[in-house]
């Protein structure tokens, strides 16, 4: 298991995103020698955790528990045969491109060493945005993503430190609960029902998940 790529996004204007900006960092480019990694302060406040890269809209990117988002190429692989078109490290939004990693059975709280100091933990899977379709310009490509159910890895940053490709990622740590990144992803999007059965990762969730969990289960019952 490894991290194939760290890719990094500038702002930069666009037309399709609802952002106060007009601009977005979703256009993810891989760059060479070691990038730091660290935590960058709470939702609506702090932006990316990864050095050098720009996170536009505070109000849904960024912070604490989405310092850094990693997607397979194994996934990007499989749909870039879908599509019919190549799609290079970072074409998702990902700060890490990673290689040998089911990142759709990753658990909420799981926690990857990643090179010899930086720790980082699972806190869920990434919410597909108006942005991530437009910026694909894929026909109706928010369901055809969510079906899929395997959105990739948010992550906070537990321990700071430096990462670069060809980097190991080592699994430190596994919570003794079953709640995977995708199971997660489905009682968030096209599962509802499921979602009081997630909050037993409640304690290494993203608060914005965590949110909707609560809510829907403070609502409906258990």
């Amino acid at each position: 298991m490894k991290i194939l790529s760290v890719n990094v996004g500038r702002a930069r204007p666009v037309d399709y995103t609802d952002a106060p900006s007009g601009t977005t960092g979703i256009d993810k480019r891989p760059v060479n020698g070691p990038v730091r990694v660290e935590r960058p302060g709470p939702a609506g406040v702090g932006a990316s955790g990864v050095s050098g890269d720009t996170v536009c809209d505070l109000r849904f990117h960024g912070g604490d528990d989405r310092a850094v988002y990693a997607f397979a190429r194994e996934d990007l692989d499989g749909w870039g045969r879908e599509l019919g078109r190549g799609l290079t490290h970072g074409a998702f939004g990902e700060n890490l491109t990673t290689l040998g990693i089911e990142l759709r059975d990753a658990l909420v709280g799981e926690r990857w060493r990643i090179g010899g100091d930086a720790v980082l933990e699972v806190t869920g899977g990434r919410l597909p945005c108006r942005t991530f379709g437009a910026w694909l310009g894929e026909r109706r490509w928010l369901p055809r993503f969510t079906r899929a159910a395997s959105p990739g890895v948010m992550l906070r940053v537990i321990e700071p430190g430096e990462v670069r490709a060809g980097d190991a990622v080592d699994v430190v740590h596994r919570p003794s609960h079953d709640v995977t990144v995708s199971r997660l992803f489905r009682a968030l999007t096209v599962e509802r029902t499921e979602l009081p059965g997630v909050l037993v990762a409640a304690e290494w969730m993203e608060r914005e998940q965590l949110g909707i969990a609560r809510a829907y289960t403070e609502k409906y019952g258990s």
